[in-house]
């Protein structure tokens, strides 16, 4: 992995442009123990069904990912240009982690498995321009009763 102070100028102000400030509250919240909590993955990895429209350049959309899917069933349109999809080819658990979720489901480490799943196209965009974008994932979640995320940055 590049070091930061070692990255062209342009590409490190980039990069330093998408860290989000510090909060001023608390944002964590308590709850269930993990054993009764419904689980839903968010992924930055750009994955999609194959038959849904692929993600743009700066793309501030989100794909759902159906809870049942196979793996042979995503494709992957992340548009990074430093962005290595070798490791995605061999096992989309590296990015999408769904398969080690339903075994936690399995061994009663969480209650359940969200019946949707979400996927964002990680690269391009600053945090405040997605802001929109993460509230309407909220929403969905929260109409899909989830009470735990697994975020998945790539």
């Amino acid at each position: 992995m590049v070091r930061l102070a070692e990255l062209p100028d342009v590409e490190r102000e980039h990069l330093l442009a998408k860290a989000c400030a510090p909060f001023d509250s608390r944002p964590w919240t308590e709850g269930p123990p993990l054993a009764e909590r419904r689980v839903a993955l968010v992924t930055t990895a750009g994955l999609h069904r194959v038959e849904d429209r692929v993600f743009s350049m700066i793309d501030l959309s989100y794909r759902v990912i159906p809870g049942d899917i196979h793996a042979d069933e995503l494709a992957m349109s992340h548009s990074s240009v430093h962005f290595d999809r070798s490791g995605f080819r061999e096992d989309v658990n590296l990015v999408f982690p769904i398969d080690r979720l339903r075994e936690l489901q399995q061994e009663g480490v969480v209650g359940s498995v969200a019946q949707f799943h979400y996927s964002l196209m990680g690269a391009g965009w600053l945090p405040h321009q997605i802001e929109p974008t993460i509230a309407e994932l909220a929403h969905l979640l929260r109409k899909d009763e989830v009470d735990a995320v697994c975020l998945v940055p790539v």
